[in-house]
């Protein structure tokens, strides 16, 4: 008989995921614990012989982390997300003591796709040390057809719902977790606020998104696209040059004004779940009127990429998974930051100002076998927060996770990761 498994869980995306893929992981015969650092960790949670509290400050995080898993003789370490203070700790406790890390994030591919790996994610994962060369040979003996993107479900609404309910807990019953710091730098109390405020005014963003889109897509000018992603954000925080989200405009305002025609438009496109904490639309105003640029910049809250994408001129941003939607159409992409997708093969190195005046194009092919390899390796079908998503994952990762391999190095063994009988489309 193999030795029984042993998971803790830590935190997870805001919402039930975790509990069913906790269940599911006991229906395989393993033993699951969960620590909470909050009431909102506690409160989707379902398990309670299983939970543990954690209500000591953030200083004692590291020893108590030790003991649980000298204790509880943990053999797999799951979190979200792996650049949080408590989970970067529990991560390196992990390691050295031979635990397997599980890291869940959103999609590289995303909308319509999650992201799992083992050891780091992001400027961490392992895709960092692959080339694309590696990834073809890795691909040569395999079917070359594609798995079709899933059908799709409004992950977006359950997202900001479970975001909002999430943060009620923790600010209505603290309860035994006075001691509860957020990774944020606001309070919980303030972003509470925020998810609700983004939640009421859906209808009315949505609309004036619309107008603005349109105003741009049938404007009949050259456009570049600058895909933002939250200040917040850890991909953007972590893996960045910039300190600040102002330093990233600053940049990318420079570079237009230096370097596109005069007659070609930016369009800044923010996060879907941007909640104006970063007061943008102020610096922006700022850096047009200092450069000149009055109405030949533009701004969007959210909204879907498709419509852009398809008439823009090219993509620049930090680090954001968006991009990759801009390499998939052919764009040229301009990453300042540190990314999975960052191979030279398909991501510009060029000058900003250089690369606004004439930016070099991606070799598509190059960049539709590296997709091919993550469909093949870590990106599963699926989402953490609608119902309908959470059931495609958890069909899926289950047995990812109780593979004694990680998804890349089954891969180069020639076993595919498991998946789910998907409608194939040619590649």
């Amino acid at each position: 008989m193999r030795p029984t498994r042993r998971f803790l869980f830590l935190q997870g995306p805001h919402g039930p995921f975790f509990h069913r893929l906790g269940a599911l992981l006991r229906s395989a015969g393993a033993e699951v614990w969960r620590v909470g650092f909050n009431r909102g960790d506690e409160a989707f949670w379902f398990h309670p012989g299983s939970y543990i509290p954690y209500q000591d400050s953030p200083e004692n995080w590291p020893a108590t982390c030790e003991t649980l898993m000298e204790t509880k003789g943990i053999t797999d370490l799951v979190l979200y997300g792996d650049v949080r203070t408590i989970h970067a700790q529990a991560i390196g406790i992990a390691k050295a003591r031979g635990i397997t890390v599980h890291v869940f994030e959103e999609g590289y591919l995303r909308p319509w796709w999650v992201s799992y790996e083992r050891g780091g994610s992001n400027g961490n994962s392992r895709l960092m040390d692959k080339s694309v060369p590696e990834m073809q040979a890795a691909l040569a003996e395999l079917d070359l057809h594609l798995p079709d993107a899933p059908a799709h479900w409004g992950d977006m609404r359950h997202h900001v719902f479970y975001g909002a309910l999430y943060h009620w807990f923790v600010i209505s019953r603290p309860g035994k977790y006075r001691a509860y710091r957020p990774h944020r730098d606001i309070t919980v109390l303030k972003e509470f606020r925020l998810y609700l405020r983004r939640l009421v005014m859906m209808p009315l963003t949505s609309l004036r998104r619309r107008i603005a889109t349109r105003a741009i897509t049938r404007g009949g000018f050259p456009y570049h696209l600058c895909l933002m992603q939250l200040s917040h954000d850890a991909s953007f925080r972590a893996h960045s040059p910039f300190k600040s989200m102002d330093e990233f405009l600053e940049s990318v305002i420079e570079g237009f004004a230096k370097g596109a025609p005069t007659h070609h438009h930016l369009v800044f496109k923010a996060h879907p779940l941007e909640d104006g904490r970063t007061p943008v639309r102020a610096t922006l105003n700022r850096l047009i009127a200092a450069h000149g640029l009055r109405g030949r910049v533009h701004y969007l809250r959210g909204g879907k990429l498709a419509y852009l994408m398809n008439e823009a001129r090219s993509a620049v941003t930090v680090n954001s998974t968006a991009a990759q939607q801009a390499l998939w159409r052919g764009l040229p992409v301009k990453a300042m930051g540190t990314s999975v997708y960052s191979k030279p093969e398909f991501v510009s190195d060029q000058d900003i100002a250089d690369f606004f005046a004439d930016p070099a194009r991606p070799d598509s092919r190059a960049y539709r076998d590296y997709r091919h390899y993550l469909l093949e390796t870590s990106q599963v079908a699926g989402g953490f927060y609608s119902a309908r998503g959470r059931r495609q994952l958890l069909r899926q990762v289950v047995d990812m996770m109780l593979s004694d391999l990680d998804p890349y190095d089954r891969l180069a063994t020639g076993k595919p990761a498991p998946r789910q009988n998907l409608k194939l489309v040619s590649g």
